[in-house]
């Protein structure tokens, strides 16, 4: 196993080398399911005209983009560690003419750059599990999202039910990392995705987790058959 510092490296390293193809390979990746997820989750979440979002581990900002346009004018940062990330979702949000809403921010989600309670919503897509410590981003996330706002995280979890576990198994840690391979050419960075999923907590162990920093009214909803799973709570009105 590696330490914290040894992840971050090797995190970091993994998405700045696959940046340009990450949008193909999220695609193969949820077998085309991560755009009718993230559907999903902005339905659950009922963002509102004015409210502010801060997306971590942005990636290319897809989400950050919808979370915007859902606000309408509403304040919204997307942070990530690789800036080769960033490059592309920055083309993406100067191209739909959204740099004056949208601010993107180099950043580490464990120690965040922001001040307490200053958004509506904190969200993180498909970047919990990569990241050296869950409990301290939660914490993070509790800390700058506002009394009575949502922290949101929308991630690939593990089915529980066979036949479907055995394939999907048999896929991520198999079929997965040649595909990879033979698509970007990135055989050893997308074996660390299978990896990468073994160690994370499954549906209900993720929802403990949020109630353990303490969010309240905790909702966990699996999506296809549990290949990925949202989990949202609500910060009480004590404050951080």
């Amino acid at each position: 196993m590696m330490d914290g510092e040894s992840k971050q490296q090797h995190v970091h390293a993994v998405f700045e080398s696959i940046a340009p193809k990450y949008d193909m390979m999220n695609d193969v990746l949820s077998f085309r399911r991560h755009k009718a997820w993230r559907r999903f989750t902005m339905r659950k979440m009922d963002v509102q005209p004015g409210q502010s979002s801060l997306d971590l581990c942005c990636g290319t900002c897809d989400w950050t983009i919808a979370l915007a346009k859902a606000s309408g004018r509403g304040n919204t940062v997307g942070l990530d560690f690789s800036q080769n990330m960033l490059n592309i979702g920055q083309a993406k949000i100067d191209k739909l003419g959204m740099s004056d809403q949208i601010t993107l921010v180099q950043g580490n989600a464990m120690e965040l750059p922001f001040a307490d309670n200053s958004f509506d919503y904190v969200t993180i897509g498909f970047g919990l599990r990569n990241v050296p410590d869950i409990v301290q981003v939660l914490r993070e996330m509790k800390r700058v999202v506002k009394p009575g706002g949502k922290i949101v995280c929308l991630e690939l979890s593990k089915p529980t039910w066979q036949p479907f576990k055995g394939l999907y198994y048999f896929y991520f840690e198999k079929l997965l990392p040649l595909l990879g391979k033979w698509l970007v050419k990135k055989y050893e960075q997308y074996r660390w995705l299978p990896e990468s999923l073994a160690a994370f907590p499954d549906l209900q162990a993720l929802a403990e987790l949020f109630r353990n920093v303490g969010m309240r009214n905790v909702k966990a909803y699996p999506l296809t058959g549990g290949i990925a799973a949202l989990h949202i709570g609500t910060k009480g009105n004590e404050g951080a």
